[in-house]
């Protein structure tokens, strides 16, 4: 039986480390790590092994979260230039207001050209164009030449709008809030379900019949300057119960609000018609000028007041043939 006793001097201990047993361990460890050195064999063995079993072992560890994470921030990447050339394209080709609101995504914005903006803004009614900015600051705009782009962006109020120069400085900031949005919607729709909330139409309110029957009064190129466009209300469903005139003029109109009943609510389209033929409208609602209010002037009357002159001619001249002579 061997003895495993500590060797009892430095000879023995030489001996017993200089054995065949122990010079075979070595020589064996040495050629099995050279072996690795050279071909990797481990290496390849345990890395055929993981891919074996890949399938079956959790995605954890740092290297995966890393690895998970970088795949998810391309993605990511990837949607957001996805959505916003959708959200360019859109823009691009969007012909109202409205339409670029409903398509850039809240706290995101879209850029356009000068150009684009102003072809928005020449199809708007005058006095809503007016709410957004001044014609005749836009004009100077124009003329100066330094308003290249306009930038789009979606608020919680509404659509900020900020005219830029080639420099991307802002110029002028405008704001398109939700009620005006709501109006451009709608094409002239108030936002209102009588004409009594709208402070605009107080004492001016008149009953459809009679709106309708001074309108018919008018010549049809005058009924065009009081409602230029009838078609925006033959496409609202309901009945027209009153009308009212605003005594406000902006840029040259003045704002009519229909209010229409469905049967089951009240509401108000609103459109504007031209100043002069609006009030010539509404002298002849009050009783105003009545033949001036319908379009007959002083010479138009003329040829009436003549005929009647005419027809009493000669009844004068008889008259005065049967009178005695003073001679």
């Amino acid at each position: 039986m061997t003895e495993w006793a500590e060797p009892r001097d430095f000879r023995e201990w030489t001996k017993r480390v200089f054995a065949l047993r122990p010079v075979l361990l070595l020589m064996m460890v040495c050629s099995i790590f050279i072996l690795e050195l050279r071909f990797d064999w481990m290496e390849r063995i345990l890395g055929s092994y993981l891919v074996t079993t890949n399938s079956q072992r959790p995605e954890s560890g740092s290297i995966w979260e890393k690895s998970h994470q970088t795949r998810t921030a391309q993605q990511t990447l990837e949607q957001i230039l996805t959505d916003r050339e959708i959200m360019q394209r859109e823009a691009r080709s969007a012909a109202t207001f409205t339409q670029i609101a409903a398509t850039v995504a809240l706290g995101k914005g879209v850029m356009l050209s000068a150009d684009h903006f102003r072809n928005l803004y020449l199809r708007l009614a005058p006095s809503i164009a007016h709410d957004i900015i001044s014609p005749f600051e836009l004009l100077g705009f124009v003329s100066n030449g330094r308003w290249r782009r306009t930038y789009f962006e979606k608020s919680i109020t509404g659509l900020m709008v900020y005219l830029v120069d080639a420099d991307n400085r802002v110029l002028r900031q405008l704001e398109l809030d939700s009620v005006l949005l709501s109006q451009l919607k709608r094409g002239e729709v108030a936002l209102a379900e009588s004409l009594d909330q709208l402070p605009i139409f107080k004492d001016r309110i008149y009953p459809a019949d009679q709106f309708f029957n001074s309108l018919e009064s008018f010549p049809e190129e005058v009924r065009r300057s009081m409602v230029p466009h009838p078609e925006t209300l033959l496409e609202v469903s309901g009945k027209i119960v009153r009308v009212g005139i605003s005594d406000e003029t902006l840029s040259g109109f003045i704002e009519l609000g229909f209010e229409f009943f469905n049967g089951t609510r009240h509401h108000v389209v609103l459109v504007q018609g031209h100043e002069w033929a609006v009030w010539r409208l509404r002298s002849h609602l009050e009783g105003k000028d009545t033949d001036k209010a319908a379009g007959r002037t002083n010479d138009q009357k003329q040829p009436w007041t003549l005929s009647l002159i005419h027809i009493s001619e000669p009844t004068r001249q008889l008259m005065s043939s049967r009178m005695p002579s003073s001679a």
